[in-house]
């Protein structure tokens, strides 16, 4: 038998393999790697798929929820901060006051808690296959923008209905800042998602404690009230919370209704790129090792 070991090579003949790509650590913290996460788009929008379409799988109304979720906490929030606490809404309908901040205010909760246990919920596929990490926490934004799309369709719907049987509703020019605002959610929301998806490698305990710390802070955030009905003494701790201009922004453009600040929703913009500046910072530093943790 002839040995393989033994047989030589032919001149001219190609002894090592073109690779088509080359994998190799990166050294820089802010590096993004669009360029690569843009070759990759298909995995993303894969991801975006699985994401819409496991949210209500097998369950009995299906995408319906969409819908249902939405209205039923507005309901809930008519009964109890409407009726029983009393708290006004500065003449507007209670539905379409609610629905404002609730819209706004899910799509930011939704992606914040998805985005923080990315590592950790994802830690078979991480191991197991390389593709830029930055594709799963970018999806999440993608398909949670997805549900602000289908709740946004059905805030507009209410909206529209008291439009035109009502008269107090003065939507204004803010209205083209919409694109923006809810751009600035979605980028605040990767940024605080990446931070903590960074110490929950470590740290399970603060996933939970996120949980929590998202339902307190939606009370310190204008989704039942609005700004201008607060004391002014006690307004700037409402305003330091980055959200709060952005959704008392998204909520005067429509209704016309409360207190809307270029210099608020500035800050908010900045926060939010610093923000975003010191999750990928923790996402990079991260991603080299945490199959070693998690």
């Amino acid at each position: 038998m002839k040995n393989i070991a033994e047989t030589p090579v032919k001149e001219g003949s190609q002894s090592e393999e073109n690779w088509t790509e080359v994998i190799e650590p990166r050294s820089g913290l802010l590096e993004l790697g669009l360029q690569e996460v843009w070759r990759y788009r298909d995995l993303v929008l894969l991801f975006v798929r699985r994401d819409f379409v496991s949210t209500y799988k097998q369950t009995v109304l299906g995408p319906l929820w969409f819908f249902i979720q939405p209205l039923l906490t507005a309901l809930t929030f008519i009964i109890i901060f409407g009726n029983v606490a009393k708290i006004p809404t500065g003449g507007q309908p209670m539905l379409v006051f609610y629905l404002a901040g609730i819209t706004v205010w899910n799509y930011f909760a939704q992606t914040l808690t998805s985005t923080a246990t990315v590592f950790t919920v994802n830690a078979q596929i991480f191991g197991k296959v390389y593709f830029p990490r930055l594709t799963m926490p970018l999806s999440i934004v993608l398909s949670n923008m997805v549900r602000f799309a289908i709740q946004f369709a059905l805030f507009l719907v209410v909206w529209l209905y008291y439009y035109f049987t009502e008269d107090t509703l003065h939507p204004n020019a803010v209205l083209l800042l919409t694109p923006f605002l809810v751009i600035l959610m979605g980028l605040l929301s990767l940024g605080l998602g990446m931070v903590f998806s960074a110490m929950t490698t470590k740290y399970r305990d603060l996933a939970m404690l996120l949980t929590f710390g998202v339902q307190l802070l939606m009370y310190a955030t204008p989704v039942i009230y609005s700004m201008d009905k607060l004391p002014a003494k006690y307004r700037w701790l409402i305003v330091a919370n980055p959200l709060s201009p952005i959704v008392e922004s998204f909520r005067y453009a429509f209704l016309g209704t409360g207190l809307f600040s270029w210099g608020q929703l500035a800050y908010s913009a900045t926060a939010t790129l610093v923000i975003l500046l010191i999750g990928t910072i923790s996402f990079n530093s991260v991603q080299k090792s945490f199959t070693d943790t998690v």
